[in-house]
Formats: structure tokens, C-alpha cells, sequence
């Protein structure tokens, strides 16, 4: 199946004439801390419980992801949501921004869970690295723990690391 995608410029025409309407599937704390002025907050897990079709106003509906990813490969998914005329906004937010246009960025809501994670997993890598060439090579021991966290996120959807990041004090604005 083709995606049908357009560029954020023509995604920002059809919604200044009130054609579209732009629906970003990120999940809540990435859009909290920034997304596109005007645009739907409808996390892809979410995507079938919500009516986008009760919204006739815009016939047509663009999605919207972190890089045009997330957008092209649920595309059916998000297409049988929409029950319209839909399209993938290419390239995402950082797109969206890189063509001079304007998002609400808010400084004060952490970077998303999944980054932090991601942080923390790597500095635990580099951590250990570093320790164990050293102090001792038992140290070993945090990378392999990282590692293995990593591969475990991966194949099963679910993050150690990022259920620990989610509970902590910083984090609690986006939950």
C-alpha cells in the first residue's frame, strides 16, 4: 500500500482553509512538551477508541509523528480510523519545524520517558565501560544489565527503565 503523504507546508494550507485537521499519534508527554498549535493529541495506542469520524467539519485528516515513521507504517490502522481522505504529514514534527514553522515547545515538561530512557541505558553502558576497565571488571556487570534491559524493551514492549522513569518526581507533570 502507498502512503499518501504531503509536506508540511501543504498540511499547514489545508488546515489554515479549515480542510484538514492534523491528528499527532506521538504519545501525551512528547506532545506536552511540544507539538503543533491547533493539532489533535491521539496517541497511536488510542487510534480505535477514538471518533475521528464525528469531527465532519475537515474531510480530510493528516497524521502526524515524531520523524513520518510511526505515521506510514500504522498507516492502515490509521486510515481505517479516519474514515476519510487521510495523509501522512512527511518527515513529522522535526519537518514541520525544519520548514520554518512553528510549534509550542514548553521547557518546563521533561523530554519524553522514552528518551530519558534512552539516556539512562547508554550513560549505564559508558558507566560500566569505564568502570571496569578501571576498578574492577565486575563492573562489567551494569553495561551486560543495560544491554539486556535494551533487548528485553525491544522485543517485548515493555521498559524497565521507563516504567522506573515514570514514577519519578519529575516525571509526575506528564502522567
Amino acid at each position: 500500500m502507498t502512503v499518501p503523504r504531503v509536506s508540511p507546508l501543504e498540511a499547514k494550507e489545508r488546515i489554515d482553509l479549515g480542510f484538514a485537521i492534523l491528528v499527532d499519534i506521538r504519545e501525551p508527554d512528547a506532545y506536552a512538551r511540544e507539538h503543533v498549535e491547533g493539532s489533535v493529541s491521539l496517541p497511536l495506542a488510542e487510534i480505535e477508541s477514538y471518533e475521528l469520524h464525528t469531527d465532519r467539519m475537515h474531510p480530510v485528516v493528516i497524521y502526524m509523528c515524531e520523524s513520518g515513521n510511526d505515521a506510514c507504517i500504522h498507516f492502515r490502522r490509521l486510515a481505517a480510523a479516519a474514515v476519510r481522505e487521510c495523509y501522512v504529514m512527511a518527515g513529522g514534527i522535526a519537518a514541520w519545524k525544519a520548514a520554518g514553522l512553528t510549534t509550542s515547545l514548553d521547557r518546563t515538561v521533561p523530554i519524553e520517558i522514552r528518551r530519558q530512557a534512552i539516556i539512562a541505558e547508554g550513560a549505564a553502558v559508558m558507566l560500566g565501560i569505564l568502570l571496569a576497565s578501571t576498578v574492577s571488571p565486575w563492573f562489567i556487570v551494569l553495561p551486560v544489565s543495560a544491554a539486556c534491559e535494551m533487548v528485553f524493551a525491544g522485543v517485548c514492549g515493555w521498559s524497565f527503565m521507563t516504567k522506573l522513569l515514570g514514577s519519578m518526581p519529575w516525571n509526575s507533570s506528564v502522567r
